[in-house]
């Protein structure tokens, strides 16, 4: 019997749903670059209910304990009194979300002597200390691929929205104002500036597939340069390194891993190789910046907007400056949570404790740490 520890945040306010907006959500094959949807022998949800609040328990209660495993799950993930801390020293499999990620770091690694298997549902693992994890012997899985195009669209839409100011226009509508002068002020077309992505992952690469229609200059830098023929294809333009792409976009969308080198990569000094005006846009993780030094920088007017949804620590801190920053479209880590996108890891979850329990391999894509 394996003691699953499933890390999840919680319900909505007034209650997990009943009835959805939709009936259905659409049925997809494959991802872009043709790699199989995740294939459990069975689901037990719906596609397109609420999976990663606590009641929605991804839809694996039934199949763990009809299997003989015991299921915890809770949203109390943080400090020493957590029931995360409290039931870890006894967990086999810790399952937790990028949105509300429970951190394992080398402590807690230490103390979870049991612990074999860290899956994240959804993608980006770096919750996960992967150096303790390996010291460990704990495998780190997670859903490769499961929510790249939600969060690809979401920077779509947070770049559109901070170029044509429509959050404080929308706020205009709702208070019962007709202040046009007020919405227009700060109020560009996306037409003809240039758009650049540090890392052109499967995100960032998507997200300039989809800008390209808008008759945008696209650029980008990232570890490894494509092919000309993708380049010409794409419409796409090499910069040689994050200065030279801050030097060079009005728009600059941060699609890179968090790791010692991106770091802060977005520090003061980076920011004012900007041009005055660029707006930010970061849903891969917050410290790629330093906090302080975007709030400065939207203070003196030197950034015209910062978009995201990720944070640090998450959930942060009610005075978290980010908050309150002007010119800032935050919203919580939604960015790759949507109901498709929770079909999706849920599914993926399913097959790798599948796979798991009968002994077999785990999709090699899959896998961060640890042998298939």
């Amino acid at each position: 019997m394996a003691r699953v520890l499933c890390v999840l945040y919680d319900d909505p306010i007034d209650g997990h749903p009943t009835e959805y907006a939709r009936e259905d959500i659409p049925k997809l094959e494959k991802y872009p670059d043709g790699q199989a949807m995740p294939k459990p022998s069975h689901i037990d949800f719906t596609p397109g209910e609420l999976l990663g609040d606590v009641s929605g328990e991804l839809g694996l209660r039934r199949f763990l304990e009809d299997n003989g495993h015991e299921l915890i799950v809770t949203s109390d993930k943080d400090g020493e009194d957590s029931e995360f801390e409290r039931e870890l020293p006894e967990a086999d499999i810790v399952i937790s979300q990028p949105f509300w990620p429970a951190y394992l770091d080398a402590k807690r690694l230490e103390k979870a002597r049991k612990l074999k298997l860290a899956i994240t549902a959804g993608v980006g693992s770096d919750h996960v200390d992967m150096d303790a994890a390996e010291k460990h012997g704990v495998k780190v899985v997670e859903i490769t691929q499961s929510n790249s195009i939600s969060v690809a669209e979401h920077v779509v839409m947070l770049i559109l929205s901070l170029v044509r100011n429509f959050v404080p226009s929308h706020q205009w509508a709702v208070d019962g104002g007709w202040n046009i002068a007020d919405c227009v002020k700060r109020a560009y077309d996306l037409e003809g500036m240039k758009v650049g992505t540090l890392a052109l992952g499967r995100i960032g690469f998507a997200v300039l597939k989809r800008l390209k229609p808008f008759d945008v200059e696209l650029y980008y830098n990232s570890h490894h340069r494509r092919s000309e023929e993708l380049e010409k294809e794409h419409g796409l333009t090499w910069c040689d390194n994050m200065e030279e792409l801050a030097r060079t976009c009005d728009v600059i969308t941060l699609n890179a891993p968090l790791t010692k080198e991106t770091r802060h990569i977005v520090d003061a000094e980076m920011i004012s190789k900007m041009k005055r005006g660029t707006y930010l846009i970061n849903t891969a993780r917050a410290e790629l910046c330093d906090r302080d030094a975007v709030v400065e920088a939207l203070e003196s007017g030197h950034l015209a907007g910062y978009a995201g949804d990720v944070w640090y620590p998450q959930p942060p801190a009610e005075d978290h400056p980010w908050r309150t920053m002007p010119h800032n479209n935050m919203t919580p880590h939604v960015s790759g949570s949507t109901l498709p996108a929770q079909a999706r890891y849920a599914a993926g979850v399913r097959e790798i404790l599948e796979a798991y329990f009968a002994g077999q391999p785990i999709r090699e894509e899959y896998v961060k740490v640890g042998d298939p």
